[in-house]
C-alpha cells in the first residue's frame, strides 16, 4: 500500500507541474495530442519549464534530486532553460530552517552551540538533497564549515528504493531485454551508495582518504576533517575558500587558466580510478571549487564526499586496458576484452563485435567535446550491445555515472577539450607502470614481507593440503581405493581373457 500510495504522489506531482506536457510534447500523433489536451484541461503552466521541472524533483525529493543534479552535467542534451534550472538543484535545494539546524546540532554534540562555537551563522551557505551546510568559527578562531543532515531522510529514501527494487522486479519479469541490463542489481549498488552518504562519519572519512591520496598531486586541495567534532548526524571540516567552478567568467577575471583547468580535472580524475581506485564519485559542479589565494593559485577544492566509488585491481586492469585499445583504435582488441570479461556469450563471433564498436566510435575521434553528440554515440552503443547481449556490470554504474559528469563538466570549462588526447598519455603511463619491470619491481617490494612470513611455513601447508582434512574424507578416499583396485583387477582378467580369444583365433586359423 506503501508502494501504492507513493505511485500516487509521483503521478500527482507529474501532473501537477505538467510533466506529462514535457514528455509528450514532441510527438505529433493525433492519439497523444489528444491525451496531452485532456491532461492539460483547466490547468495553468504560466510558469516556464526548466522551473516547473525543478519544482517537481524538489517535491519528489532526494532520488529525484540527485537525478536532476546528474541532468545539469549534460548541456548537450538538455534546452539552456532546462539545464540552468537543474543547476540549482546542486546547491539551492530549501533549506531546513535555521531553529532545526541549531536544536540538530546540539543535540549531536550533547552541548550548547555557545560551547562549541564562538559563531555560528544561522543561514546555510549550501543547501542540497541529504544535507546543510553553514559556516562557524572555533572557539580557537579556526574558521570551519558544520554539514548537518537534513531530518528524516532515511524513511524517505527507504521508501522510495523500496519502489524502485518493485519497480525493477516487474520490469525484469516482463521484459527479456530489461533482465539484459540487471535493474535489480543497478537499484541494490544505488542503495548501497545512498545509505552509505547518511553517514556523514563514513563521508568524513572519505575525505581524510581521498586527501592522503592526493597529498603527492599539486593540482586539488580537500578539507581536513575535525574527528572531535563529526558524529553521523553532524560533521566539522575545515572551511575552504574557493570560486565555484560554475562561475567562469569570474574565473578568466582572477586569471585562471581555464583550458589548463579542464585538462587538470580530467588528471585528477583518471588518477583517482587507475592510481588508487578510490574516486570522488559526486563531481558536478556544486561540489568543486577553485583557488584563487597565491599559493594554492588554480587547484580545483573538491566538497561533498558522501558518495565515492572504489575498483578492485581486476576491475582497474580491465578498464584501463579497453581505455587504451580505445584511444588506439584497436576495435579488436576492445571486442576481445569484452569475450574474455565475460561481458558477451562466449559464442560471440569477435569478428562481429570488432566492427559493431568500430562503426559506433569511430566517427568521434579526433574531434572536440562540441563537435561529439553522446547522446548518439550511447544511443548507438545500446543497440549494439542489445544485438550482441553484453551485459551492464552493475559494479561499473557509479564509474559510469562520474564519467558523464567528468563529461559535462569539461565540456562547460572547455568545448574544446579533446577527452581522448588529454587521457590517452596518462593511461599509457599507467599501462606501462603495471605492466613493465617498475610494476614488478613496485608489486615485489609490497608483498615481499608476506612471502617472507609464508615461506618458512610453505613444507607445512603443503603436507596439509596433501592430507585428508577429515575422518570421513579419509574413509571416502579409502572406499575410492578399494573400488579402484577392483576395477583394476577385473581390467586385468578382462585383458586375459581378450589376449587368450585372440591367441586362440590365431591358432585355429593357422591350423586351416
Amino acid at each position: 500500500m506503501r508502494h501504492l500510495a507513493r505511485l500516487v504522489f509521483i503521478v500527482f506531482t507529474v501532473l501537477r507541474f505538467g510533466l506529462d506536457e514535457l514528455a509528450l510534447s514532441g510527438f505529433r500523433q493525433r492519439r497523444v495530442r489528444l491525451l496531452v489536451r485532456l491532461l492539460t484541461v483547466g490547468r495553468s503552466l504560466d510558469v516556464a519549464r526548466g522551473v516547473r521541472l525543478r519544482l517537481a524533483l524538489e517535491t519528489l525529493g532526494p532520488i529525484f534530486v540527485k537525478f536532476g543534479q546528474v541532468l545539469s552535467t549534460r548541456r548537450d542534451l538538455l534546452p539552456a532553460d532546462v539545464a540552468n534550472e537543474l543547476a540549482l538543484l546542486q546547491d539551492r535545494v530549501p533549506p531546513f530552517p535555521a531553529e532545526q539546524a541549531r536544536v540538530l546540532v546540539e543535540r549531536a554534540f550533547g552541548k550548547p552551540l555557545a560551547a562549541v562555537f564562538a559563531r555560528f551563522d544561522p543561514e546555510p551557505v549550501a543547501s542540497a538533497s541529504i544535507a546543510q551546510v553553514h559556516f562557524a568559527t572555533l572557539l580557537d578562531g579556526r574558521d570551519v564549515a558544520v554539514k548537518v543532515l537534513r531530518p528524516g531522510m532515511l524513511e524517505v529514501i527507504d521508501d522510495d528504493l523500496s519502489l524502485m527494487r518493485t519497480l525493477a522486479r516487474w520490469v525484469e519479469r516482463f521484459s527479456a531485454d530489461a533482465r539484459r541490463l540487471k535493474p535489480r542489481e543497478v537499484v541494490a549498488e544505488f542503495d548501497v551508495y545512498l545509505h552509505d552518504e547518511l553517514d556523514l562519519v563514513r563521508e568524513a572519512a572519505n575525505a581524510a582518504e581521498l586527501r592522503r591520496n592526493m597529498e603527492g598531486l599539486a593540482l586539488v586541495m580537500i578539507p581536513e576533517m575535525y574527528w572531535d567534532l563529526c558524529t553521523p548526524n553532524v560533521i566539522v571540516m575545515e572551511r575552504m575558500h574557493g570560486v565555484p567552478i560554475s562561475q567562469t567568467q569570474r574565473l578568466r577575471e582572477s586569471g585562471v587558466d581555464i583550458p589548463k583547468l579542464a585538462r587538470d580535472g580530467v588528471t585528477i580524475f583518471f588518477t583517482q580510478v587507475f592510481r588508487d581506485g578510490f574516486f570522488h564519485a559526486d563531481m558536478h559542479p556544486g561540489n568543486i571549487q577553485v583557488s584563487i589565494a597565491p599559493a594554492t593559485f588554480g587547484r580545483y577544492i573538491a566538497l561533498d564526499f558522501g558518495i565515492v566509488g572504489t575498483l578492485t585491481e581486476y576491475d582497474k586492469e580491465y578498464l584501463a586496458q579497453n581505455f587504451v585499445a580505445f584511444f588506439r583504435r584497436d576495435y579488436k582488441r576492445v571486442a576481445e576484452l569484452h569475450v574474455e570479461s565475460g561481458w558477451v556469450p562466449p559464442t560471440t563471433r569477435v569478428d562481429e563485435l570488432e566492427g559493431a564498436i568500430r562503426t559506433v566510435c569511430e566517427p568521434h575521434f579526433d574531434r572536440p567535446l562540441k563537435d561529439i553528440s553522446l547522446g548518439q554515440v550511447l544511443l548507438r552503443l545500446f543497440q549494439a550491445s542489445r544485438r550482441f547481449n553484453v551485459e551492464i556490470q552493475p559494479q561499473l554504474v557509479l564509474l559510469q555515472k562520474t564519467l558523464l559528469n567528468i563529461e559535462g563538466l569539461g565540456r562547460q570549462l572547455d568545448p574544446e577539450l579533446d577527452l581522448w588526447s588529454t587521457a590517452k598519455p596518462f593511461l599509457e603511463r599507467w599501462m606501462n607502470d603495471q605492466i613493465g619491470w617498475r610494476g614488478f619491481v613496485e608489486r615485489l617490494q609490497k608483498e615481499g614481507p608476506r612471502y617472507v612470513q609464508l615461506l618458512p611455513e610453505l613444507p607445512r601447508l603443503v603436507h596439509q593440503a596433501l592430507q585428508p582434512r577429515s575422518l570421513s574424507e579419509q574413509r571416502m578416499l579409502e572406499g575410492l581405493l578399494i573400488e579402484q583396485r577392483r576395477t583394476n583387477r577385473l581390467l586385468r582378467a578382462m585383458s586375459l581373457v581378450v589376449v587368450a580369444a585372440v591367441l586362440g583365433f590365431a591358432v585355429y586359423v593357422a591350423r586351416f
